[in-house]
């Protein structure tokens, strides 16, 4: 499992590397104008999330610190990137049938759940490989190619047949 986020997020690190700055806080894509480096961010903070609660068995998902650095610039993405990194590869076995409680605001009020350390951490895998799709879309708004013809695709869906210009 970590070796599969893992390979994930570096292909966050392979796009924050092959795009600039400006590219990386370009808020015209609508509808939502949001940027690439909210998106990270945002995937990053959820998993900042999951450490700040481990200790604790307490995960809030509402309390994200939204490191605006990151946010802003790639060379802080890439390094809020690799402590992601560093902090999952020392995750042991074990811990991962671990119960942890995760609280979140699901748009009706707040609720707290029972999941394994495992669970949270598929969920935050999901939900940063859903925002890297979104990413792709910006990324071809803004006439960038994609460095990775994975980016942003689930593993279990199909992939498009032909050419296709992303």
């Amino acid at each position: 499992m970590i070796e599969a986020i893992e390979n994930n997020l570096n292909r966050g690190i392979k796009l924050l590397k092959y795009i600039s700055d400006n590219e990386y806080c370009d808020t015209s894509i609508a509808p939502y104008y949001s940027s690439i480096g909210g998106h990270m961010r945002h995937i990053l903070d959820v998993f900042d999330c999951v450490f700040d609660g481990l200790e604790s068995s307490n995960i809030n998902l509402i309390n994200r610190k939204r490191n605006e650095l990151a946010e802003q610039y790639t060379k802080n993405g890439i390094e809020y990137i690799e402590k992601t990194i560093t902090l999952l590869r020392k995750l042991e076995q074990e811990d991962f049938n671990r119960i942890v409680k995760v609280t979140d605001d699901l748009g009706l009020g707040i609720i707290t759940a029972n999941y394994t350390l495992s669970a949270i951490l598929i969920q935050a895998h999901s939900h940063a490989i859903h925002h890297f799709a979104s990413v792709g879309y910006m990324i071809s708004q803004l006439g960038i190619n994609l460095p990775d013809d994975d980016f942003g695709f689930n593993p279990t869906t199909p992939k498009p047949k032909g050419d296709i210009n992303v």
